[in-house]
């Protein structure tokens, strides 16, 4: 199994990331879809970090294929595109729950970066 503990803060630069996967490092990677703007976590056992700026800024995205480009020269191949909680209806009435991040990630959609 790959090591998944390089260490964390809030927020990873796409050098840093390529380091850390040079090393052995290999996160989960989740693509958030928030409303048709794209962030990027990447898991850790140890925390989550988004990917960001030279200046410590979350990167967003307008679409996949930027993002994809960006991973697969990292040399990761695979995430998780999740969405932002929508947990319900309140139009209709219909009560819901926020799912947690775990959830998020075991039910997301699988990606490729390849």
């Amino acid at each position: 199994m790959a090591d998944r503990t390089h260490p964390v803060s809030g927020s990873i630069t796409l050098k840093q990331l390529s380091r850390g996967v040079g090393d052995g490092h290999t996160p989960i990677v989740e693509v958030e879809s928030q409303d048709g703007i794209y962030i990027v976590r990447l898991h850790y056992s140890n925390g989550v970090a988004e990917l960001s700026d030279e200046q410590g800024k979350t990167r967003t995205f307008l679409g996949t294929g930027e993002i994809r480009d960006l991973l697969s020269e990292t040399g990761l191949t695979h995430g998780v595109l999740t969405w932002a909680d929508q947990c319900g209806d309140e139009m209709i009435g219909v009560q819901g729950h926020a799912i947690t991040p775990d959830e998020m990630l075991a039910y997301g959609t699988r990606i490729s970066f390849r």
